[in-house]
């Protein structure tokens, strides 16, 4: 009689133990991590070249810290000029995985030569012109039409320049032409050409002048928003490290880019 009690206790048990068995964790009870093993994304390494116009030259320099304080394994090198002239090292082959331009003119070149896919760039700034002069204002200036006086020495960028195409924009729609006494190939020359004293007056962005500090003084244009400035940026097709690319692009047109480039004087895109 035991053993048959004893027997049948057994047989319930392994029953119940297998019925147990074949019932699955309900999937709220697994945790992300064991359902997805692996699933970390792959560390960024390596060197990621960014060419960008030259008033982003403080902004961009804070970013690459950033970048590299958040991805250890990659450094960030960073080439600063006119636009247009930043065009024309690309088209003829300099190794760039990013660019950001000061206007959408230039990056539709690039565009337009197969070198950045049409649906990559983003807008991610805006930007004005204001006059910059030496402290102390010797030439006397307070408006735009003050620098139609060939006696004011105004220093501008060149046309094919986006400093300098919004300067020739604001001269329309002002009514004023100015007898610029040299054009340069981008801002940060027209504002050096101020600190050191060579001109009365020079056509610069407004992030320029918050720069510069007490180098120089800034006098505000009534028709700067005749000409604004739309900043684009994209990953360069064919970039030698394309995750990195992606990973710069999605930094200065995220939080903490727009975060800086507002402190710097930049608007919203």
């Amino acid at each position: 009689m035991r053993r048959a009690t004893t027997a049948v206790l057994a047989a319930a048990t392994l029953l119940l133990l297998s019925g147990c068995a074949g019932q699955a964790a309900p999937a709220s009870d697994v945790p992300a991590s064991s359902a997805v093993p692996g699933s970390t994304e792959a560390a960024l390494e390596g060197t990621v070249t960014v060419f960008a116009a030259a008033s982003l030259k403080a902004t961009f320099t804070e970013l690459a810290q950033e970048f590299e304080a958040a991805h250890p394994g990659v450094t960030v090198e960073l080439s600063f000029a006119g636009s247009s002239d930043l065009v024309t090292q690309i088209t003829e082959g300099a190794p760039a995985d990013v660019f950001a331009s000061a206007d959408e003119k230039n990056m539709a070149k690039l565009i337009d030569a197969g070198v950045v896919d049409a649906a990559a760039p983003v807008d991610f700034a805006t930007n004005v012109l204001t006059i910059a002069v030496p402290p102390g204002n010797p030439g006397g200036v307070a408006r735009l039409a003050d620098l139609a006086d060939p006696g004011i020495a105004t220093v501008l960028c060149a046309p094919q320049v986006p400093c300098g195409a919004a300067a020739e924009t604001l001269e329309k729609a002002a009514g004023v032409t100015i007898p610029a006494v040299s054009e340069e190939s981008s801002v940060t020359d027209v504002l050096g050409k101020v600190t050191s004293g060579e001109a009365d007056a020079g056509l610069v962005y407004v992030t320029d002048v918050v720069a510069a500090g007490d180098a120089v003084e800034g006098i505000d244009i009534a028709e700067s928003a005749e000409a604004v400035n739309t900043y684009p940026i994209a990953p360069v097709a064919g970039a030698q490290n394309p995750a990195a690319a992606r990973a710069f692009v999605e930094l200065v047109t995220g939080s903490a880019g727009r975060d800086v480039l507002a402190a710097a004087g930049f608007g919203a895109p």
